[in-house]
């Protein structure tokens, strides 16, 4: 929006939004098996969180009404509460399709309000793809589907001074960008870690400047002589695992990782960010793995939140475990075995509760 004067000197402003975006990949295992549920029954994927707020997708595989009993629908849910409604664009595409036609998608999507727990007033994906075009599309693989869900959040506007609207447009900061592309580079590294085999190259300063166990390894007490030496060896890490560390270190954010190896990958980073003090990297991982917690999976989280002093992830754990079916389905894995041998004690809490039920 702008406006000019209408006589005399002109002038010039600008209204520009302040927004925050992202996205989020889901995938439908075993398609076929989701089409035996009636029209307007719905599949809830796991919350996410994207532009400060946390979401949801409502998968309908035989659409979401009547009128759309042909389309597999789909919905994007605010999956939280909120005192106002949260202004925000999205849109859904299935994966693979081009970023620049998604990004243009996203450009002529409508704005509209989410209040807590709902959708917008109007679900603009309940025709989102006939079920016949899905099943002949070549997206549908081994009876799966991904589907990618693009939002932008916008959380309010500001006015701009004249002068700098009609000609100077500053761009964001790239900081961000930069200390990845000296990773990268490895311009000006003056230390290098041997790990699981191979050689990474980095930055004494911006390790030290990040985490306190790296400062202290590199320049305080715990330097040892072949850390002066420019060569450090990290035991007991695979060398994709301290990768990822580090982009965290330089960049603040992960690296893409697959969907079917994120839970794994959380749980080796999280051993990681506690290794050296990186808070907010393990917290991070925390909050993933809370999404992943599952029959199959619980032992395990429960165990590396015991040993890594994860509050937050430990209580999802007993919350899901607080389920006598989800209990009972736990105790039969594998998974407790190992737990009984190396924490008793959660042991003894987990028999408690099953005979509590």
């Amino acid at each position: 929006m702008a406006s000019s004067g209408t006589s005399g000197n002109s002038s010039r402003s600008a209204i520009v939004a302040d927004t925050a975006s992202g996205h989020h990949f889901l995938t439908i295992h075993g398609y076929s098996c989701t089409k035996d549920l009636p029209t307007g029954e719905k599949i809830s994927s796991r919350r996410f969180k994207v532009g400060g707020h946390r979401w949801r997708i409502d998968y309908y595989p035989n659409g979401s009404g009547s009128a759309v009993a042909d389309y597999v629908s789909l919905s994007l849910i605010l999956d939280e509460d909120v005192a106002a409604g949260v202004k925000a664009k999205h849109c859904f595409c299935l994966s693979g399709e081009a970023e620049k036609i998604q990004a243009a998608r996203l450009t002529s999507a409508p704005v509209v309000t989410f209040s807590s727990r709902r959708s917008c007033f109007f679900n603009w994906y309940s025709t989102f793809i006939r079920r016949e075009d899905l099943q002949k599309s070549k997206n549908l693989k081994n009876d799966s589907f991904t589907v990618r869900c693009d939002i932008l959040v916008v959380h309010g506007y500001r006015a701009q001074d004249a002068a700098a609207a009609a000609f100077v447009s500053v761009p964001p900061c790239d900081l961000r960008g930069d200390l990845g592309m000296l990773l990268q580079t490895e311009k000006g590294a003056d230390v290098v870690f041997e790990v699981g085999g191979e050689t990474i190259a980095a930055h004494r300063c911006v390790l030290a400047a990040r985490s306190s166990v790296f400062a202290a390894e590199l320049f305080g007490p715990m330097k040892e002589g072949k850390a002066e030496s420019g060569i450090v060896r990290v035991e007991d890490m695979e060398a994709e695992v301290f990768k990822a560390l580090l982009r965290f270190v330089y960049t603040g954010s992960l690296p893409e990782m697959r969907k079917e190896e994120e839970d794994v990958t959380c749980q080796h980073l999280l051993v990681a960010a506690d290794r050296y003090g990186m808070d907010r990297l393990k917290l991070i991982c925390e909050e993933k793995l809370c999404e992943y917690i599952d029959v199959n999976t619980a032992a395990t989280i429960l165990l590396l939140s015991e040993q890594h002093h994860c509050e937050g992830l430990k209580k999802a754990c007993f919350d899901f475990l607080a389920a006598p079916a989800n209990l009972r389905a736990t105790v039969a894995t594998d998974g407790l075995q190992h737990l009984s041998v190396s924490c008793p004690s959660l042991m003894v809490k987990l028999m408690a509760m099953s005979l509590g039920h």
